[in-house]
């Protein structure tokens, strides 16, 4: 492929022009104690200390990198691109530059890419490596953790690790590969749906579903799965017994997942549970967490209360006056009587009232119990189940169909088929209901109307998605994510299309290069992410761009630039799929599946164009609102995207059977300094701002004053509700306590000065 040079200038260094400093990150507990604190950090001068923190702590190799690499010549790969290993006298410690991070990143992506033949010439190699770096940089893109915690290790500094479990297909034999090596191959996805079949203990069963989950976490991925295919409470086993049903190895799972940090560092494992609406136990399933929940209430209320009561039959006895012995006799000591009474009446139970008693007669004068909170990193939440996934339930046409009816709906046999149970399906979608009131899950899933979009039907259909399910798509495959900080591509009150188009095509070429060199946690998810090669591109941001547009987020005109900016993107991303397509041929499964695939397109085109005309599909999507758009050139450019997608896929195919997502980006949007995280709007106007040298003070988000000046606002104006947002930092003119009221009580000039200058973050 060529490539062109939209941020860099081929001859100079790719950094040019981009300042870097050198500075601290350092994180603390809210007790003050320090968690992490790396000195001479350098980062992009423009980067937030938040940003900073974020690349150092979570994203920096903390072990392993040489102090010297050398060069190990490939033949038939540019110099510049030659892998490295440590030098024979390199001391080793970890990276301390954001710029160690985006070269091993980039180059190890032009490394595979020029191994794959994506590249037309050196030239092209370079110019794409490049401008991946200054992408990195300026906070214009990134992509999903595992790609900055695995790519890049083996490639830049010849770190490695033994074998893992892990597959790959060889990109030159088409052959599938057990890995002999942890990151020669890494695994730079983040998204995997994993299948898992009615059986315990051999591979693609229950118990192997564990482990294949544990090898994700261990490298910062997340993992949905569906579960309907077990086996409910009390049907039958083939050695004459009944199964414990799917509650009790759901439980296991959560343990399993609870127990690792994910990628090594203190991300929480990323786990997706699916159970079908039929399912013979989708009622305990729906209710799972809101029973946890309860529990955790009564731990927390039931600890305070033993603390409470017990400590009370201790005063009791301390504040008896008679003879000593008469203390610890409740019929003597009235105090004793009535504490021990109201203790019973809380449900404490008797052998802990005469545990006190003989602590007592002991001579001890009060009992430290255990209190809990309910803090949702609590030894109250550890020790109950259900708190390490997401839960959602998958539901048909046929279901909801019937909840408008006020229908019957069946619960059946995953054995025989057989009708298990029949129950109203109002009555479960009101249980559906009041859960997700009380405990926000289980979600909702539609399954028709996500197979109706589905571009390989003939490989079975979508069952299931990712923790976040912004992935859908077969089982046992996988899915690498990057997204776009739209508020960078947005530059003196224009939006920057062709920059970001171009932004669009190269990302997709890095999503695709990630497939060919990474490796997977299973055989059967190699092969399939191989054959149907699914890709995640989307961006972050939306709501600081639009604030600074001065555009509501819930407003028809944000609706439709939401619209066309996703548009442009998908046009853009399957059109360049089609053009790899067109040098390295379609991906394995588009053959049989290529008219499935043409017609999803099609209906994608017909909704950019707003034609109205959509094929087989059971619910007619939002078309693109060309009238609302505030930029026409937005809509014209995504629907050329489309014709070009649509014409490119009829003559060359596609190289992936899914180009885009929008994924809620929580960390990599934190390492780009959004104000606002995918599609959601942002949640707090005022923010707290961290400082290099530790503590925080109180900031307006900073797309407040672009968005006001925006609407016409003067600078007084601006500054005046800014005030009124965040605080004045002074005490000058403040009710009630100010200078004058300061002075009048003695305080001197030098005693103002040190309260003024402590109110920024007095908070």
């Amino acid at each position: 492929m060529k490539i062109e040079r939209v941020f860099t200038k081929a001859g100079k260094d790719a950094y040019d022009g981009i300042e870097f400093r050198l500075g601290t990150s350092e994180i603390r507990n809210p007790d003050g104690t320090v968690v992490f604190k790396l000195d001479d950090l350098e980062v992009p001068k423009s980067w937030s200390q938040v940003a900073s923190d974020v690349i150092a702590q979570k994203y920096f190799r903390k072990a392993g990198v040489p102090s010297k690499i050398e060069r190990v010549k490939e033949k038939g790969v540019p110099e510049f691109l030659w892998r490295g290993k440590p030098a024979k006298d390199a001391e080793f410690g970890g990276e301390t530059s954001a710029k160690q991070v985006f070269d091993r990143l980039a180059g190890a992506w032009t490394y595979w890419g020029w191994k794959g033949g994506y590249f037309t010439s050196e030239d092209d190699a370079q110019a794409y490596f490049d401008e991946m770096r200054v992408m990195l940089a300026n906070q214009m893109a990134a992509p999903n953790s595992p790609q900055w915690f695995n790519t890049g290790l083996h490639w830049a500094y010849g770190i490695d690790g033994p074998a893992q479990g892990h597959h790959y297909v060889d990109h030159k034999t088409g052959k599938l590969t057990r890995s002999t090596s942890s990151y020669e191959h890494p695994q730079p996805h983040a998204c995997f749906i994993q299948g898992v079949q009615d059986d315990l203990v051999n591979e693609g069963g229950i118990m192997d579903l564990w482990v294949r989950e544990a090898r994700l976490f261990k490298y910062g991925s997340g993992t949905g799965t569906n579960f309907s295919h077990l086996r409910g409470e009390g049907e039958k086993l083939s050695g004459g017994g009944k199964s414990s049903g799917l509650m009790g190895f759901l439980k296991i799972g959560d343990r399993a997942a609870g127990a690792i940090k994910s990628g090594g560092t203190t991300r929480r494992a990323a786990k997706m549970v699916i159970v079908d609406a039929d399912h013979p136990d989708i009622e305990q399933f729906i209710n799972w967490k809101v029973l946890e929940e309860q529990k955790v209430a009564s731990i927390v209320a039931g600890s305070k209360m033993h603390e409470e009561r017990l400590n009370g039959i201790f005063q009791a006895i301390r504040s008896w006056d008679g003879a000593e012995d008469a203390a610890y006799d409740p019929k003597s000591n009235e105090g004793l009587k009535s504490a021990i009474r109201e203790a019973k009446r809380v449900a404490i139970p008797e052998t802990y009232i005469k545990r006190v008693l003989d602590y007592a007669k002991q001579g001890h004068t009060s009992i430290e119990f255990p209190t809990y909170d309910t803090d949702w990193d609590s030894e109250a939440y550890a020790s109950v189940s259900g708190q390490n996934s997401n839960n959602s339930i998958r539901v048909t046409d046929a279901f909801l169909k019937a909840v408008d009816a006020d229908a019957d709906w069946d619960l059946t046999s995953r054995v025989d088929g057989s009708v298990t149970k029949t129950v109203r399906a109002r009555d479960l979608w009101e249980q559906v209901g009041h859960a997700a009131w009380a405990c926000a899950d289980p979600g909702i899933q539609y399954h028709d109307t996500v197979n109706a979009w589905h571009t390989c039907p003939e490989d079975g259909p979508i069952r299931g998605s990712n923790p976040c399910s912004e992935y859908m798509f077969l089982d046992d495959t996988a899915c690498n994510l990057a997204s776009m900080n739209l508020l960078q591509f947005f530059r003196d009150g224009q939006f920057l299309a062709e920059n970001y188009m171009h932004a669009s095509r190269l990302w997709t070429l890095t999503l695709e290069i990630s497939v060919m060199m990474a490796q997977f946690p299973s055989k059967e998810i190699a092969q399939l992410s191989y054959d149907f090669r699914t890709l995640g591109l989307g961006y972050a941001n939306i709501g600081g761009l639009l604030m600074n547009m001065g555009l509501g987020y819930d407003s028809d005109e944000g609706r439709a630039l939401a619209g066309a900016l996703t548009a442009l993107m998908t046009g853009v991303s399957y059109a360049t799929s089609a053009e790899i397509a067109s040098e390295l041929g379609p991906f394995a499964g588009y053959a049989k599946n290529r008219d499935h695939m043409l017609r999803v397109i099609r209906n994608h085109r017909a909704a950019a164009h707003g034609t109205g005309t959509y094929e087989d599909v059971n619910v007619a999507p939002v078309a693109l609102d060309a009238a609302n758009c505030p930029d026409a050139r937005l809509v014209d450019l995504a629907r050329g995207a489309w014709d070009e997608a649509l014409a490119l896929g009829e003559k060359h195919g596609y190289r992936n059977a899914q180009a885009t997502v929008i994924a809620p980006t929580g960390t990599i949007g934190l390492v780009m300094d959004c104000d606002t995280t995918g599609i959601e709007p942002d949640f707090a106007l005022v923010k707290f701002k961290k400082l290099a040298g530790g503590g925080y003070f109180k900031i307006i988000n900073r797309s407040v004053p672009a968005a006001l000046d925006t609407l016409g606002y003067s600078s007084a104006q601006i500054e005046e509700i800014i005030g009124y947002a965040v605080g004045h930092a002074t005490l000058g003119n403040a009710p009630g306590v100010n200078h004058t009221a300061l002075i009048g009580h003695g305080f001197g000039k030098a005693e103002l000065n040190k309260v003024e200058g402590a109110l920024a973050s007095a908070f």
